[in-house]
């Protein structure tokens, strides 16, 4: 995605793509107050996003879940409504430089999923370029590690797998 991601037009395309199936699957602009990169290959689409959100006149922050340390880069979303965001999620791990490895229980979105609530802000979605799940009423099953909590989170995706094939 770097190619289409990294170009002007490309990027301005892929994140107004990306705001309005947001907005069709019931997420505003103005519902959310940040959207996160759940692994680098994420980050260019929450680029593209801030800038969208930018030429319609709408702030929107962005912030890069650290690889390393369980804590996230970027402005502080204490108290923000917040989308996490990734190039490809499905139910086998496609992207390597991930830190997701599947969206099966006891996946690394959890550890994520937990590392945004305990910077205090609420996860609203899961967002995808591309989705691996064909389902019709799709959702993510998230535990947090801490405490064990379980969390449903909508899962929206641009394009579905299946749809690629």
């Amino acid at each position: 995605l770097s190619s289409v991601l990294f170009d002007h037009r490309g990027a301005s395309i892929v994140g107004h793509i990306l705001l309005d199936t947001l907005e069709e699957a019931g997420y505003s602009v103005d519902d959310f107050d940040a959207v996160g990169a759940l692994t680098a290959a994420a980050v260019p689409l929450v680029s593209a996003m801030i800038q969208a959100a930018a030429s319609r006149g709408e702030d929107l922050n962005g912030f890069v879940m650290d690889f390393v340390y369980p804590s996230i880069k970027g402005p502080s979303i204490a108290g923000k409504r917040v989308v996490l965001i990734d190039s490809w999620l499905s139910e086998k791990s496609y992207v390597q430089t991930s830190s997701l490895v599947t969206l099966r229980n006891g996946n690394e979105l959890s550890l994520d999923f937990s590392v945004v609530e305990n910077e205090g802000a609420e996860v609203l979605a899961v967002a995808s370029l591309i989705g691996g799940v064909d389902m019709v009423d799709p959702t993510i099953k998230v535990i947090n590690p801490v405490n064990g909590e379980e969390s449903q989170l909508p899962f929206v995706e641009v394009f579905k797998e299946s749809e690629l094939h």
